[in-house]
């Protein structure tokens, strides 16, 4: 089945009409970083690829068991999503960024066996699903790109509205340190802008990239302790929270470590023997569930 012919889901269209979604957007730096296209390829080269692979792990260690149901929020151009629907599971998608929308949906189209149930342009902080729809959340952008701490609320009020009793929340976060880490290893910290930002990230969490540097856009970064401190406030019982890539991201020659079978299976034993400690990931993810006795 061709992906626009399951597109619609019935929880787009309520007692008969569309869901009436608030103005609710994304800042026009985040915005124009994204319409470059750039996103669609970065699992597939350098860091990426670690979290890539880590990802699909997780995934399957801690979705819940086909059948079932899985929203994608903030699923970008539909990386994960895809490769979620090979595996059999029922898929929806959302992403504020219309391009990334536009490109899941070619990307669906070109697995037509395996195609996403939905993707749909949305905001996290007003989810176009019913209350208890889903078996699990997939929460990728929404964590790191609503830089203040109520929408960051907001949003996981919102997957926990959706999610059934029981249900699996898989936040994705970046470490407050990831900045430093890296910066470190490539000289940038000599530069006293570079300095400043880092030290903003670490004391307050935001990050700002200065005007010379085009490394990411606007975005707020976790320590894993407030990432935890979120997920419960929000009403999550939080299981855990580990590490994604672990530090092989930083092996000299990258690259050609990841071509070669032996070195690239040693780099991800390495991310799964550091998982425990976040805080060596520039990627985190939290484990949560919808507690069982929440109607």
């Amino acid at each position: 089945m061709r992906y626009s012919e399951r597109r619609s889901a019935p929880w787009l269209s309520l007692h008969g009409r569309r869901r009436k979604v608030n103005e609710m957007t994304i800042a026009k730096e985040i915005a124009g970083f994204y319409d470059t296209g750039q996103e669609a390829g970065r699992l597939f080269q350098g860091l990426g690829r670690i979290e890539f692979a880590r990802m699909q792990e997780l995934m399957q260690r801690y979705l819940a068991p086909l059948p079932a149901v899985v929203a994608d929020v903030g699923g970008g151009p539909g990386i994960y999503a895809g490769w979620l629907a090979t595996k059999g599971y029922e898929v929806h998608l959302s992403d504020p960024v219309p391009l990334h929308v536009q490109q899941a949906r070619q990307a669906s189209e070109k697995q037509p066996s395996y195609p996403l149930a939905s993707a749909e342009a949305g905001d996290a902080r007003q989810l176009a699903m019913p209350d208890s729809s889903v078996d699990a959340v997939l929460l990728h952008g929404p964590m790191y790109h609503l830089t203040e701490k109520p929408d960051r609320l907001l949003a996981l009020a919102e997957v926990r509205r959706v999610l059934r009793p029981g249900g699996v929340l898989l936040a994705v976060a970046i470490n407050s340190y990831a900045s430093t880490i890296v910066g470190v290893v490539n000289g940038w910290v000599w530069d006293p802008a570079y300095m400043e930002m880092i030290r903003e990230e670490i004391s307050t969490g935001q990050h700002r990239c200065p005007t010379d540097w085009k490394l990411f856009t606007t975005s707020f970064f976790h320590h894993p302790d407030l990432l935890k401190s979120e997920i419960e406030e929000a009403g999550f019982q939080h299981e855990l929270t580990l590490g994604i890539q672990g530090p092989g991201w930083m092996a000299p020659d990258f690259e050609a470590v990841w071509k070669d079978d032996a070195r690239r299976q040693a780099i991800l034993q390495v991310a799964r023997l550091m998982e425990h400690e976040p805080a060596h990931s520039p990627h985190m993810l939290a484990v949560a569930r919808k507690p069982s006795s929440d109607r």
